[in-house]
């Protein structure tokens, strides 16, 4: 019997996978409050490891950046010494692992912040939604517009964080542009209202994102850099759509193209609730870049299996369903039942849940 492209490894730029499955990044609240990640991390991004590629859970690349408690960073040594366990066990394990590189921008709290600054954004215009705090859901803080001048520095931090992801024995980095962050901000002219180089045309709003791509590209290499997009979504911080998603996210995905950016990791259409996705013409977006592709968003085996046989997308990531399956890949390719695990335990608490489950796993 033929095995079917889900199952059949292909290569992201310089990053070879073993199969077309990714385990997307998910936010799991398990770190401790300085952003060190706990021994336990070790034993759950191993359990995943037979995923072609994990994409570590988005990761602060500075105290600025940081919008939700419990969540991790990769700004001090000691965020670094943390994470090497890590990629070490997912080694060990015969897997490949990336990490998501996060600034939250104005979804944040200045109970998160460095003495109770108020957080960054391309312009001072407040999110919707909460953030998790040491207090629970909490609503984001009014944030305060970056100045010009402070932007490289930023950009910085994101060059800082890619050279010590590096030193923490990662295969590769994921930059975060998607969900209502800060390059999404920049990005969309819902949110960026500036009048300066990073406002105004497309060509101004996409120059933040470029911009860092080329920084962590400097660092990594454009053949291990992954981009995530999300054209669509406007759950996170209740994030208004650019006026022109598609000239807009065209424009940028054609300039990442020319970079040399190993992979595109777009959420097709909406987090929550109706999908969405045929309000934007996704295979546009795919045939404009050169590079691997990586589809998102309520994938299931059969819708899986179909895009990537047909081609439409070089991997796909599961998200919720890695959480209760962590040997996902075999129920996949054995069409076994996935297990549905409880939502309490997503965020936050210690083994159970993350890396211990009542139910058996698959052989």
């Amino acid at each position: 019997m033929t095995t079917p492209t889900l199952f059949t490894p292909t290569r992201l730029g310089a990053i070879e996978v073993k199969n077309r499955i990714a385990m997307a990044p998910l936010t799991r609240s398990r770190a401790g409050m300085d952003g060190v990640q706990t021994p336990l991390a070790a034993t759950y991004y191993a359990q995943r490891a037979s995923a072609g590629l994990l994409i570590a859970e988005a990761t602060n690349i500075s105290r600025q950046g940081r919008g939700y408690a419990y969540t991790p960073g990769i700004y001090t040594d000691a965020h670094v010494a943390a994470w090497r366990p890590v990629t070490d066990a997912v080694h060990a394990a015969g897997g490949k692992i990336v990490l998501q590189l996060w600034h939250v921008g104005r979804m944040s709290h200045v109970g998160l912040q460095e003495g109770g600054a108020a957080p960054v954004a391309p312009s001072a215009i407040p999110a919707g939604g909460s953030v998790f705090t040491e207090q629970g859901f909490e609503p984001p803080s009014m944030p305060r517009a970056l100045r010009t001048d402070e932007i490289p520095a930023l950009i910085e931090d994101y060059r800082q964080a890619a050279l010590r992801a590096q030193a923490a024995g990662f295969d590769g980095v994921e930059v975060h542009a998607a969900n209502g962050y800060l390059l999404e901000q920049f990005l969309r002219d819902s949110t960026n209202q500036r009048t300066d180089a990073y406002g105004g045309s497309i060509e101004n709003r996409a120059r933040l994102t470029l911009e860092v791509v080329a920084a962590v590209a400097g660092v990594w290499g454009a053949d291990r850099v992954g981009v995530r997009l999300s054209p669509l979504s406007t759950a996170i911080g209740d994030t208004p759509l650019d006026s022109t998603p598609m000239q807009t996210h065209g424009y940028l995905v054609a300039k990442l193209s020319a970079m040399g950016v190993a992979y595109l990791h777009v959420m097709e259409g909406q987090m929550h609730g109706g999908n969405g996705a045929d309000a934007f013409d996704i295979r546009a977006l795919r045939a404009a870049f050169a590079g691997a592709y990586i589809a998102n968003n309520g994938y299931e085996r059969q819708t899986a299996l179909d895009a990537t046989a047909q081609g439409r997308a070089d991997l796909v990531a599961f998200g919720r369903a890695f959480i209760g399956n962590p040997d996902l890949v075999a129920r996949l390719r054995h069409n076994r039942p996935l297990f549905d695990a409880p939502q309490s335990s997503y965020f936050g608490g210690g083994a159970d849940g993350y890396t211990d489950f009542t139910q058996p796993q698959a052989a």
